[in-house]
């Protein structure tokens, strides 16, 4: 579930979401309603005695040294002649508290959720083929090839895959114009598909999907924890990247994320 705020109800961004997705799946949290001690005491709920927080970080613009600080600020996007800095704050999961009545949300019918992913998908205007047993995105030709639907073994598993190699295709000059140059098995090939894998996990998350783990992912984690251990900013430039990725989409939809 898509990492939000209990009290704000705004949605996390960036590296936040990252970090509170691995979090709620290492201690299995069924929800993804966060905030800090401050925000659960004001909506009446208690933390739970001995439970751990998860560490977010909030990024603001200051206009001029000594601005305050709160814990309900949002992230923002940086601009030029702005003081840029970060803030982290520590949050808890609604399955660490009690007292809490969360807020009533409809869910949407299995069918409404995939006809809104096959929308989404088909408003970015990325010309996608359909047959063999490959996905990948070909730069060259500018399109996405992949298996046909009845191909896999769910629809999240389909709309996952699709937006990976949608998320590919927005390295295009007309697009991101990202350098995807690097060849397979180079830390700038890992890089870009740890770029792709986050940017699909939380395009899905916005569509309300849950695919499971795909089966090439093992062959990609020893590739991506090497980058990740030779820059310790890799993560943070990647889910920067993810996210710009995501926005992207949206606003093919007149909207954000």
């Amino acid at each position: 579930m898509r990492p939000r705020n209990a009290v704000t109800q705004t949605f996390y961004r960036g590296v936040n979401v990252l970090a509170l997705w691995t979090g709620a799946q290492a201690a299995g949290y069924p929800s993804g309603l966060w905030a800090t001690y401050r925000q659960w005491t004001l909506a009446r709920a208690q933390v739970r005695k001995g439970e751990r927080g998860h560490l977010i970080i909030f990024w603001k613009l200051l206009d001029r040294p000594g601005q305050p600080y709160t814990e309900d600020d949002e992230e923002v996007c940086p601009k030029p002649k702005h003081r840029i800095v970060g803030r982290g704050f520590w949050v808890f999961n609604l399955a660490q508290v009690e007292g809490y009545k969360p807020f009533s949300v409809p869910e949407l019918p299995e069918t409404e959720r995939i006809a809104r992913a096959e929308q989404f998908y088909a408003r970015l205007g990325i010309e996608t083929r359909f047959g063999g047993g490959e996905a990948f995105y070909e730069p060259s030709q500018d399109y996405v090839q992949m298996p046909p639907f009845e191909r896999f073994r769910d629809a999240a598993g389909f709309y996952s895959t699709l937006l990976h190699e949608g998320a590919h295709a927005t390295s295009a000059p007309h697009r991101l114009n990202r350098d995807v140059s690097g060849r397979f098995g180079s830390d700038s090939y890992a890089f870009e598909e740890l770029i792709a894998e986050w940017a699909s996990a939380m395009a899905c998350m916005t569509l309300d999907l849950s695919p499971e783990p795909r089966t090439d992912h093992a062959s990609y984690i020893s590739s991506w924890l090497k980058v990740l251990r030779s820059d310790a900013r890799a993560m943070f430039t990647a889910a920067s990247q993810a996210q710009k990725i995501v926005d992207w989409m949206w606003e093919r939809r007149g909207q954000t994320a």
